[in-house]
């Protein structure tokens, strides 16, 4: 799949086939996040892969009880490992990277006919308990991956270019 089509059909998948991940695919997509660029190639990124049934089942009630969480056959914690380095912009590089690489990520599994569902409703200090992450790291999302039940696309609500577009100026 070409990287356009996989922006073009990649979903938020609440729903997945229970049906294992193979490791090939799971190594290529984190090839992908690997490859991401970062500030000042910082690499602050790194990922917690949960597979077991009852860590995925207590993240999935601890994620505001999002229970589709624990369907799938993998969950990760994406985190940072990070310096708090700011960035000339005046912002945090850490949040910007780490969510390029959880894109990079994405579309890599959308390639691989994988769903992912970007998840923020949870709190970090239990996230952390439940995976043994240590103090100094930092929980941005965790993400199910898997085999989505329904693997049509579905039409995107976007704005229009004209929209979003300025050229020159504002």
């Amino acid at each position: 799949m070409d990287v356009y089509n996989a922006i073009r059909t990649r979903k938020s998948v609440r729903s997945f086939k229970d049906k294992p991940v193979e490791e090939e695919k799971l190594n290529r997509i984190f090839e992908a996040a690997r490859l991401a660029p970062s500030s000042n190639n910082r690499q602050e990124w790194r990922f917690v892969v949960v597979t077991d049934k009852e860590k995925r089942e207590r993240l999935a009630r601890e994620a505001a009880g999002q229970a589709f969480i624990a369907e799938a056959p993998v969950v990760l914690a994406c985190c940072a490992d990070t310096d708090g380095h700011v960035m000339r912009c005046s912002h945090l590089c850490y949040p910007i990277d780490v969510a390029i690489a959880i894109d990079h990520l994405t579309l890599a599994a959308a390639a691989e006919e994988l769903g992912t569902c970007w998840i923020g409703a949870f709190d970090q200090e239990i996230v952390k308990r439940i995976l043994g992450i240590p103090e100094n790291i930092i929980v941005l999302e965790l993400l199910p991956v898997g085999y989505p039940k329904d693997p049509e696309p579905v039409a995107k609500r976007r704005l229009a270019l004209k929209d979003i577009l300025h050229h020159e100026t504002w």
